[in-house]
């Protein structure tokens, strides 16, 4: 696939919107069209064109997210909720950094090969996750990590029924549930002591939080089960929230369900280098240190 035209995203802190002029620069000096989200062009004053972050994968070939892993993720919705299917990949200017693949001193070798085609992707599964209320959608989102069910500003324990293909899994009580894909084992799910999988893995977690019975553990199901979550509210304040990759949080209500299952499109993340992810796995937690 030929790529010319990128569009390019940043946390809004100087490190990573100081990489963002860095590359638009370059690609531009290459002969590559650039388009960067308002808000960080707003923020640096760059020349090129401008476009809101929701509608920047419509004009572009590729994404490019400069921070850390929850600005990928912000690319991710972006692109996910858009009606093309362009490849993001992430320049790694935050902490951990399990998703973006690009270390900072990579940076103009990465965008070369970018240009020259020197790249492959890898496909993600992607859930989609919606929210019934009487019978009725009233919010739907993807989700590139997990979709999560736990508590607002209080730290209580919350009770929810789970369901898979129809048939009644168990009661839990916990601080809350994870929903991950393979991708996003190593998130929340993994803080919670869920398995690590590989992202080619075809499959969803299910991942207690801090479960009131030791005897819940994480729960392993096929990508193509139907999962349905009931929450246990009693009246307001209803202060049960379910969260989209941390980006989007809805709040929940007496008698809402919390309907999962694999989306009907995947997200592309964009491969410069030759690392794996065995490499990134020694590397982020230190195996063998």
């Amino acid at each position: 696939m030929s790529i010319t035209r990128l569009g390019l995203i940043a946390k809004p802190h100087a490190s990573a919107l100081a990489a963002l002029v860095e590359a638009g620069e370059w690609l531009t000096a290459h002969g590559a069209h650039v388009v960067v989200a308002d808000t960080e062009a707003a923020e640096t004053g760059v020349p090129w064109p401008r476009v809101s972050r929701e509608s920047i994968a419509e004009h572009v070939d590729a994404v490019i997210a400069f921070g850390g892993d929850g600005t990928l993720l912000a690319a991710a919705s972006a692109v996910a909720h858009s009606s093309v299917n362009v490849p993001v990949i992430g320049v790694h200017l935050g902490h951990l950094g399990f998703l973006t693949e690009v270390r900072r001193p990579e940076l103009t070798e990465a965008l070369s090969a970018v240009l020259e085609g020197r790249t492959w992707t890898e496909t993600r599964l992607l859930l989609e996750g919606r929210v019934e209320r009487d019978g009725t959608v009233v919010h739907s989102h993807l989700a590139l990590n997990d979709i999560v069910i736990t508590r607002g500003p209080l730290s209580r324990m919350i009770e929810l029924d789970v369901a898979v293909d129809g048939e009644f899994v168990c009661h839990v009580r916990a601080d809350g549930l994870i929903v991950a894909t393979a991708t996003g084992s190593t998130a929340y799910n993994l803080s919670t002591g869920g398995p690590v999988m590989h992202p080619a893995v075809d499959a969803v977690l299910l991942t207690p939080i801090a479960p009131h019975t030791l005897t819940n553990r994480p729960l392993v199901l096929p990508a193509s089960a139907d999962i349905l979550l009931h929450p246990h509210i009693d009246g307001p304040p209803a202060d049960i929230v379910a969260t989209f990759d941390g980006q989007i949080g809805v709040q929940l209500q007496g008698g809402d369900a919390v309907i999962i299952r694999r989306a009907d499109r995947v997200l592309q993340l964009l491969r410069t280098t030759k690392r794996t992810h065995f490499d990134m796995l020694r590397e982020k937690l230190n195996w063998g240190s």
